[in-house]
């Protein structure tokens, strides 16, 4: 993982860390800028550590940061402007680019407080901080401009943050032909993502060009930025403003590409969802901390976009006031520093993949035929899908006693159904749900459980070459798994593949009973894992454990043993607690392999409750790169 992956958006607490190892930094008192010297200090001390961290932005990261500033006016106020902490806000930017992976910046609105020709250049001035180094959109809120919607004309604000200011921005995509709206389109996270810049009043026109730029980029999910969208009550419920109610009605509710909604302008901050009419959600921000201590003190917002974790962990925190010297920071200062209310400090639960397959729709892989997915010394491939067997075909179907699933290798363990006790037929049924990286699109749902026992289990035939395998030079087994959600009633210790017979049998004296088989997969009542094997070659019993597994989503399961040891990988992570005891082989006693269930004393009791698809035997050791679905 490279450290620009790693989950610490803008690593504030490194700066605190920072600051006080450079107290320099911190010797400015409120109202006056940094001195250059002690400014260029603390800079480079940042920019050196993000340059030992990676230094430059990652696109390809699952994990990136949109930062997000809004009204910063009262910073530049006629002759009440003070720059500093807009400009220790983008030093802090450009410095954590690298390491906080910092794909965008954009301005909510209002950057000066009376839009004059000095305070729209001071303001321009201090961006230049920040130009070249880190990609932009700034947009007019009404402060900055005086009066009426996009239709304008020519302005100060115009002249310095127009369409001009972008073009050498490589996310800059194009302008409204009025200059005062723009978009631009940036990698992150593999991907394209649109960001939209709209004037604090658009026009119709705008409106139109709006709608053009999503047309073009139909798969694109966008953020809409504005100055004025929503306000908010003191306890942070947010609701459209009349502004942001034409927004919604005229452009954000009919395109299910606008997933964030983002405004200034009014506050408190405050936070809502909206239903738009594809029946997604929308979620609406206010961001604007004018109203707070020294206008904001140049505080940002950082929406921390996590693809791996589904997530958006948003933080509030002022680079200004991290970067001084704890000891010297005045109460004011102190209790300004960082914002954790609940619409200041929260994280949004997004399934990205869901959220965007009404117009970015995820391609499922082609399923990839056995010949493909059989490496070198291959003993067992099972699948349920028609090259595997032929009970499947109609979800929910049940899959008959009797039925026969192929061993694909050609070795003869193919194997059948069976139920347990007196289950019925929904003890067992076909499913064409799978892992997006499983070979074949089909699994068995097992609906094993107690009080009554109940299952159902696919073994191989009494004389198959597998129930006598030693495996003494290793193996990878490998399987996919899922657990349902909700995950109802006691399935504790449940099998999920095992082969038959007592470790007693085959001479073992260390286990927790000599009853129990001599390898099986199971699922403690706490949903671990557990791998126990007893080796053909030591009297031991070398148990794996894995954390908590999730419920309702697929996850892969690999038990992989070099000769000497073995090893549990779960969705291509090597797992903590793999024993350090030699292990070599599996003390099989020619009976038979099970899927489904896990004896003890010969005797199957409850079965499986879930989803089992592919499952592979190989007689080696096989690398993470080379598993059924290979984890780069």
């Amino acid at each position: 993982m490279t450290a620009a992956e790693q989950q610490n958006p803008l690593h504030r607490r490194s700066l605190l860390r920072a600051a006080a190892a450079l107290p320099v930094a911190g010797a400015a008192v409120a109202g006056l800028e940094v001195p250059a010297q002690a400014a260029s200090t603390a800079a480079s001390a940042s920019s050196a550590s993000a340059a030992a961290n990676g230094g430059r932005f990652d696109p390809g990261s699952p994990r990136f940061v949109l930062a997000v500033l809004p009204d910063t006016q009262y910073l530049f106020d006629a002759d009440s402007t003070d720059p500093a902490p807009l400009r220790e806000a983008f030093r802090h930017l450009v410095a954590e680019r690298g390491e906080a992976n910092i794909a965008f910046m954009t301005h909510l609105g209002d950057v000066t407080e009376h839009g004059t020709e000095d305070e729209i250049r001071r303001a321009a001035d201090t961006f230049r901080t920040l130009h070249g180094k880190v990609p932009y959109s700034v947009l007019a809120g009404n402060h900055d401009i005086a009066s009426g919607d996009d239709q304008r004309g020519d302005s100060a604000y115009l002249a310095a943050f127009g369409p001009a200011r972008y073009q050498s921005m490589p996310t800059y995509r194009g302008a409204s032909p009025d200059g005062y709206n723009t978009y631009h389109v940036l990698t992150a996270a593999d991907r394209s993502w649109l960001i939209l810049a709209l004037d604090w009043r658009i026009s119709d026109k705008g409106l139109a060009w709006a709608q053009g730029v999503l047309d073009a980029h139909p798969t694109l999910p966008a953020v809409l930025t504005t100055h004025d969208i929503a306000w908010a009550d003191d306890d942070g419920e947010a609701q459209l403003s009349d502004n942001g109610k034409r927004l919604w009605e005229g452009l954000v509710r009919g395109n299910d590409q606008i997933f964030l909604a983002l405004g200034g302008h009014y506050w408190p901050p405050g936070r809502t969802v909206l239903r738009n009419d594809a029946d997604n959600d929308v979620h609406v921000h206010i961001t604007n901390y004018q109203d707070r201590y020294y206008g904001g003190a140049g505080m940002i917002r950082t929406y921390g976009f996590d693809l791996a974790r589904g997530v958006i962990d948003v933080e509030t925190f002022s680079p200004w006031l991290l970067a001084r010297d704890p000891a010297k920071r005045s109460p004011l200062e102190a209790e300004t520093i960082e914002l954790t209310g609940p619409a200041d400090r929260f994280a949004l639960d997004i399934d990205f993949d869901a959220r965007f397959a009404g117009f970015a729709p995820v391609a499922v892989p082609k399923p990839r035929p056995a010949s493909a997915v059989m490496p070198r010394g291959t003993v067992a491939y099972w699948r349920f899908d028609a090259a595997g067997t032929t009970a499947g075909g109609t979800a929910g179907r049940p899959v008959a006693d009797g039925a026969v699933v192929r061993d694909l290798t050609g070795n003869g363990n193919d194997l059948a159904v069976s139920r347990l006790a007196s289950s019925g037929p929904e003890a067992l049924t076909w499913s064409a749900d799978h892992h997006p990286g499983q070979p074949a699109h089909a699994s068995l749902r097992f609906d094993g459980g107690k009080s009554p026992d109940r299952g159902a289990i696919l073994t191989t035939a009494a004389r198959a070459a597998l129930n006598s395998e030693k495996f003494t030079h290793g193996y990878t087994i490998e399987t996919f798994v899922r657990l349902p959600e909700p995950f109802e009633g006691d399935h504790s210790w449940m099998g999920i593949l095992s082969w038959e017979g007592r470790n007693g049998d085959a001479g073992k004296t260390t286990g927790w009973s000599p009853l129990e088989p001599t390898c099986s997969l199971n699922l403690s009542p706490e949903r671990f894992l557990q791998f126990v094997v007893y080796p053909q070659r030591q009297d031991a019993d070398p148990t794996s454990w894995s954390h908590a597994v999730p419920v309702g989503r697929w996850m892969h399961i690999a038990l992989v043993n070099d000769g000497r040891r073995t090893v549990m990988y779960v969705d291509g992570s090597r797992i903590a607690r793999n024993p350090a005891q030699p292990s070599t082989g599996i003390a099989t006693l020619g009976k038979p392999f099970v899927l489904g269930a896990t004896q003890f004393d010969e005797r199957f009791s409850h079965g499986f409750y879930g989803w089992i698809g592919d499952t592979r035997i190989v007689n080696r050791a096989l690398s993470v790169r080379e598993f059924l679905t290979p984890f780069a």
